[in-house]
């Protein structure tokens, strides 16, 4: 299925809720659309759906302007963050009831086929009331799947989860979406669910559409500093910089020898970008030295981010392992030229590293 937006906006009295955007999710695949809060993602997934009409623009569908036509009349799968289920229906009747409304056959092994594949089984006979968030939300996620529409959106599904079980059904929902034929829409916050997810992303910030593409080229060359911004977590360190001759001189640091395009001149300001897992302590051939003292130093799964004040100003890095480091101790990062990013005065991008597929570095 082909979902095209050609154009679109929203306004909400005096307030303009999603900036003219045109956008054609992949067909087949999944498309995650990224932002903060009230970037305009539920906004964008409400008019594709058909809950809302757009201000102006159309939506279309397989070449059809289906533009104000309602929710109801189309063939469409949604997953909310809240655990929405009905109530008086087992999981089982839950997981058959759009397989009922289109009349079909075989039905209880197909509920059983999905319920496997969601880990629910078990709970078939009960009420969802009975459920942990997290069951309950695999039932949703498998009635979603059970309807077989041409176009699933999920809304933030995982978010009210604890930790270990948005981490499990990540990588499920991954696997779902490669077996299926479905669009799928997914919104999220998270820039490690995104690349997690794969396919393709859109960046929203504000209510406007910034960046869209493959997900792996969005995040190794992000347009500009409001892309990098929302595609980064921990989000990007930031370096007032000025371009000379000889390359970047940051700003309280050392001179970063890059060249810029063809055209950049001297003396012009920018902003230099370094992902918090290009930083490292153990220096290598060809690193600049930024020496800094330790503000913080947290534990995340199996690596340590280390908040450091340097001369550049405060920088996160995220090592490799469980790393000790003692509160006010000296501490010196390590940077390779070729991992930087570069940003305009305007804020678009001039440069990205030179290896964007390269393997997270870290501590050794």
């Amino acid at each position: 299925m082909q979902l095209r937006l050609e154009g679109i906006s929203k306004k909400v009295g005096a307030e303009t809720w999603l900036h003219e955007m045109s956008l054609a999710p992949r067909p087949g695949a999944v498309t995650v659309l990224l932002g903060a809060t009230q970037a305009g993602k539920t906004s964008l997934m409400r008019l594709m759906a058909g809950l809302d009409a757009p201000s102006a623009g159309r939506v279309l569908v397989d070449g059809q302007d289906v533009t104000g036509v309602p929710v109801r009349e189309r063939n469409v799968a949604m997953v909310y963050q809240q655990f929405i289920n009905y109530p008086s229906m087992t999981v089982s009747q839950n997981i058959a009831s759009p397989l009922r409304l289109r009349g079909e056959r075989d039905i209880d092994a197909r509920v059983r086929a999905l319920a496997g594949r969601l880990h629910i089984e078990p709970f078939l006979d009960r009420l969802p009331s009975a459920l942990s968030g997290g069951q309950q939300q695999r039932v949703a996620l498998a009635r979603a799947l059970a309807k077989n529409a041409p176009l699933m959106l999920l809304d933030e599904p995982l978010v009210n989860l604890d930790y270990k079980l948005r981490e499990e059904l990540r990588e499920e929902l991954t696997q779902l979406f490669a077996a299926g034929d479905s669009t799928v829409i997914y919104a999220t916050t998270e820039p490690g669910e995104a690349l997690l997810l794969g396919g393709w992303t859109a960046v929203l910030d504000a209510g406007e559409l910034l960046q869209y593409g493959p997900t792996a080229e969005v995040f190794h060359r992000p347009a500009s500093l409001r892309v990098a911004r929302a595609f980064s977590d921990p989000p990007m360190n930031l370096i007032a910089a000025q371009a000379t001759d000889g390359g970047l001189q940051l700003r309280g640091g050392p001179l970063l020898p890059v060249s810029l395009p063809a055209g950049a001149g001297a003396s012009r300001d920018c902003t230099v970008g370094v992902r918090a897992s290009a930083l490292r302590v153990a220096p290598r051939p060809g690193d600049i030295a930024l020496p800094g003292t330790v503000e913080l130093a947290e534990i995340s799964g199996s690596d340590t981010f280390v908040h450091a004040a340097t001369p550049v100003g405060e920088l996160v890095a995220q090592l490799t392992g469980v790393h000790d480091f003692a509160l006010g101790a000296s501490i010196t990062l390590h940077l390779h030229p070729s991992q930087a990013y570069v940003f305009g005065a305007d804020g678009a991008l001039q440069r990205a590293p030179e290896r964007p597929g390269a393997a997270r570095q870290g501590a050794r």
